[in-house]
C-alpha cells in the first residue's frame, strides 16, 4: 500500500480505532513479524529528507544519532486510524529529544509521487521528528525484513540492537501505552506519561488539534479547561476481546444489521460479569463523547450504555 493510496490530510485525534473480531487465542496463533526482532542486531540503512533545508539529500539513520537509544516509526500508509498514535510518539521523542533519537521512515514505492505527498502529511500533523522517505521503495530497507500488512511497525533500539518491536496491522491509540513503555525504558524514564496527557500537550500546541480537523473528519466535542483536556470520560476496555468488539463497533461502513449483531455481542459477553461491564460502560461511554461510529450506531451505544448501568 503507497502513502500516495492512503493519505488522509487534516484528520481528527481520535482515541479508538475499528478493526475485525477475533478470539485472543486466534490472533496469538497470526502473530505478525516485521522488522528486527528483540535483541537482533539493526543495521544501518539510508534515508532522503523529504522537509525542511535538506529536502532531497541522503543520510545514514544510524550513522547521525551515534549511538544515541532511538526511536524507528517505518509507515506504509497514512490512514485516520494512524494519526493519534503516531503523533503521541511524537510528542514523546519530543520531550526525550535529548536522551533519544526518533524517525518517522515512509515506505512507497512512487517515489516522486510521495516526495509530494508526505511532506504535506509531515506539515498537517506538525511532526517534529524528522520525517523522511526510504531510498528502498516499498519494501523498506532489505535486511529489515518489514510486512507490508503493517501500515506500522516501531522499532526501538539501544546499543546497536533492539528492544522493543511493534508489528501493528491497525495502529491505534490503545497500541501507545506500550510503546512510549518501551521508548521510556531505553532513555531511563521511571515514570512515562500517559497517552492521554501526551495527547492533551499536543492538541494544546495545536500541533494536532486545530490543523488537523480537517473537511469530512469526526469532531470532537471541544475541551473546557485543562481538565477536560486531560480528563476524557470513560475509558478504552482492557480486556482484549471486548476491546476488539468496541473497535468493530466504531467502524464506519456498518450497516444497522451489523451493529444490533455487535450490541447483542457486547451483551453477551459481558452477562453476569461487573469488571467486563464496567468496562463495556467506561469503553462505549469514551466513544459517544468523541462521536465516533455511525449515527445508528451512537443510538444503539446510548441505548446499551443506559442498559448496562441498570445491572
Amino acid at each position: 500500500m503507497g502513502v500516495h493510496h492512503c493519505l488522509v490530510v487534516g484528520c481528527v485525534t481520535v482515541l479508538l480505532l475499528w478493526s475485525g473480531i477475533a478470539p485472543a487465542q486466534e490472533r496469538e496463533k497470526e502473530k505478525i513479524f516485521s522488522g528486527p526482532q528483540v535483541g537482533e542486531r539493526v543495521t544501518e540503512f539510508k534515508v532522503t529528507d523529504v522537509t525542511g533545508d535538506a529536502k532531497g539529500r541522503e543520510w545514514a539513520v544510524l550513522d547521525r544519532h551515534q549511538g544515541m537509544p532511538l526511536t524507528i516509526v517505518f509507515v506504509h500508509g497514512i490512514e485516520r486510524s494512524i494519526v493519534p498514535l503516531l503523533t503521541t510518539i511524537d510528542q514523546y521523542a519530543h520531550e526525550k529529544k535529548d536522551l533519544m533519537g526518533a524517525l518517522v521512515v515512509f515506505l512507497s514505492s512512487d517515489r516522486v509521487e510521495s516526495e509530494k505527498r508526505v511532506p504535506l502529511v509531515a506539515r498537517s500533523l506538525q511532526l517534529r521528528s524528522p520525517v523522511a522517505l526510504s531510498v528502498d521503495g516499498g519494501e523498506g530497507p532489505g535486511n529489515y525484513g518489514l510486512n507490508k500488512q503493517c501500515l506500522m511497525t516501531v522499532v526501538i533500539a539501544k546499543d546497536g540492537k533492539a528492544t522493543a518491536n511493534f508489528a501493528l496491522v491497525q495502529p491505534g491509540i490503545v497500541d501507545a501505552p506500550a510503546i512510549v513503555a518501551a521508548m521510556a525504558q531505553v532513555c531511563g524514564d521511571p515514570r512515562p506519561p500517559t497517552a492521554e496527557s501526551l495527547l492533551a500537550k499536543r492538541r494544546g500546541s495545536g500541533a494536532a488539534g486545530r490543523e488537523m480537523a480537517g473537511k469530512g473528519a469526526p469532531q470532537t466535542r471541544p475541551a473546557a479547561g485543562a481538565a477536560a483536556r486531560n480528563n476524557l470520560p470513560g475509558a478504552a476496555p482492557t480486556d482484549a476481546q471486548l476491546l476488539q468488539l468496541l473497535r468493530s463497533f466504531i467502524n464506519q461502513d456498518n450497516d444497522q444489521a451489523t451493529v444490533d449483531r455487535l450490541v447483542k455481542d457486547v451483551r453477551a459477553y459481558v452477562k453476569g460479569n461487573p469488571d467486563l461491564t464496567r468496562q463495556a460502560v467506561a469503553g462505549w461511554t469514551r466513544v459517544l463523547y468523541l462521536k465516533y461510529g455511525t449515527e445508528y450506531a451512537q443510538e444503539a451505544g446510548k441505548a446499551m450504555v443506559e442498559e448496562l448501568n441498570k445491572q
